[in-house]
């Protein structure tokens, strides 16, 4: 089957681009004060593109949606319709879906700053440039319209930690590839784990890793404004509203650095080396990003070569998980798991494909990666902290965070998916009353306590750690649609005669 080439000129850049080379950031919550004003200042808006420049930009401005903010320009209910059932529920909607998260105790939604019940914005305005231009930047971006069009409910700054997260780890350093190019055919069974997906994984429009066309708004072609949008791919008499867009989920996670490092300091009786050992096993990376388990000869797809250190490979070395624990967080976050479990040779794959074979308990337990990625796009928030400095006593409560960003086509498979039974789980990877070492809630399951963490040993034995804490507080968040150019120039269009 032939397809389209991607018109890069429609996507919003931050779907292609971390814009790493911008470390000013600031990220506006708004509500719609006047629908007319908003739909003009954005007529106007300059919002970046996927398109590849030769002098890349030096400043970057990005837009996106809550169902709230679709419904205040005027988006009709047969349009919203055709959203996901989690996008116009949104991420504090049910008290279920919060359950699922971990939005529960210290995380409810009740507790939050911001897109809690009455505190949920209409629209989400990303700000990036490079050093000395942010102020500037957002000035011009403001302009006359902006006062009476929005209402500013919050404005989340950003740091520049050099790559490093909150608790001194090196950060962002692996990411699913898109392809571009559209070359790939998923059908089948993937017998090795690969890093190249599917665009309709991140993009409506486009097939993803089921080679299906995710639901997503379509509008008759003789719909009003409609023809601003391009033709569905899958369904050529309609227009796609959501075609080039993606969802975009936000939550800002604010991180106990002091409470973490006094933590492994005390469980590893203040020896430095033992100390970071624990962290480095609870993190599942080096804390220069290094992975503890060896990297593969063998190139994976999607990977680039230049990255190979720190993400060319897998856990099909380290089966009892002595060298990278199956708790830790980038173990839980992405497992590297192919569709069957890997095997030493075709023929046994094919008998455990045939039901053959004695696979070991732990093959079955993890479902294939490739349905479940993130595209990450976070910033950081707060001053550097190092670990000498958070063990030290000191009155100074400045928070440290993380503004998760993570781009999805399909919200519940991939986003909700991980958070729930990897991320919260505490059957993860066939363990026990554990839940993720950094991003665990610690909140009891079925009357079980959810806060240890294991490390196995070569003598089989394991190193069990009770009583951890919660590290990480979830402080904001929401499900926002980060639509296409063409579908922010039909929403500027909404209202017209």
């Amino acid at each position: 089957m032939s397809h389209e080439s991607v018109d890069m000129k429609d996507i919003q850049g931050i779907v292609r681009f971390g814009y790493s080379a911008l470390t000013e950031a600031c990220f506006l919550l708004l509500t719609v004060r006047d629908a007319t004003a908003a739909r003009a200042w954005l007529k106007s808006a300059a919002v970046t593109t996927a398109e590849k420049l030769s002098k890349p930009p030096d400043t970057a401005l990005q837009v996106a949606f809550t169902r709230a903010g679709l419904e205040a320009l005027g988006v009709d209910e047969d349009v919203l319709a055709g959203f996901s059932a989690e996008f116009l529920s949104g991420m504090a909607g049910e008290d279920s879906r919060s359950r699922r998260l971990g939005d529960t105790g210290a995380n409810s939604p009740n507790s939050w700053r911001w897109g809690g019940p009455g505190k949920i914005p209409h629209v989400l305005v990303m700000v990036y440039a490079k050093p000395g231009l942010l102020d500037g930047w957002m000035r011009t971006i403001q302009g006359e319209k902006w006062n009476a069009a929005f209402t500013l409910t919050d404005c989340l700054p950003t740091s520049d930690l050099q790559g490093m997260e909150p608790f001194g780890f090196k950060d962002g350093l692996s990411q699913p590839s898109l392809d571009w190019e559209r070359k790939r055919d998923p059908r089948g069974d993937e017998l090795e784990y690969e890093n190249l997906l599917s665009l309709g994984e991140f993009l409506l429009g486009y097939p993803n890793e089921y080679s299906k066309y995710t639901s997503r708004p379509l509008l008759p072609a003789d719909a009003p404004f409609s023809s601003v949008l391009p033709v569905a791919e899958d369904e050529p008499g309609m227009r796609d509203f959501g075609c080039n867009g993606t969802f975009l989920v936000f939550r800002q996670l604010d991180q106990d650095v002091r409470g973490f490092w006094r933590f492994v300091n005390k469980a590893s009786d203040s020896n430095p080396q033992e100390r970071q050992q624990l962290a480095e096993a609870m993190v599942g990376r080096g804390m220069n990003g290094t992975p503890l388990v060896p990297v593969v000869s063998k190139p994976i797809a999607g990977i680039d070569p230049g990255t190979a250190a720190t993400n060319q490979f897998t856990y099909t070395s380290d089966p009892d998980g002595v060298r990278c624990p199956f708790g830790a967080h980038i173990r839980r976050a992405n497992p590297r798991t192919p569709d069957l479990p890997a095997e030493n040779n075709l023929i046994s794959r094919l008998g455990h494909m045939l039901g053959f074979g004695n696979p070991r308990y732990r093959d079955d337990v993890i479902a294939s990666s490739r349905f479940h990625r993130i595209v990450r796009r976070g910033r950081e928030y707060g001053e550097k902290l190092t670990p000498e400095d958070a063990i030290r006593d000191d009155p100074n409560s400045a928070e440290h965070g993380i503004h998760f960003i993570g781009l999805v086509g399909n919200i519940l498979r991939q986003f909700e998916f991980v958070q729930n039974s990897w991320v919260m789980g505490t059957k993860f990877d066939a363990l026990s009353d554990e839940s993720d070492p950094l991003l665990g809630n610690r909140s009891p399951i079925a009357g079980r306590e959810a806060n240890a963490f294991s490390r196995p040993r070569e003598t089989g034995l394991e190193r069990r750690y009770e009583g951890l804490p919660q590290f990480v507080t979830v402080r904001g968040g929401a499900y926002f649609f980060l639509p296409s150019l063409s579908a922010l120039r039909y929403l500027a269009m909404l209202g017209q005669h």
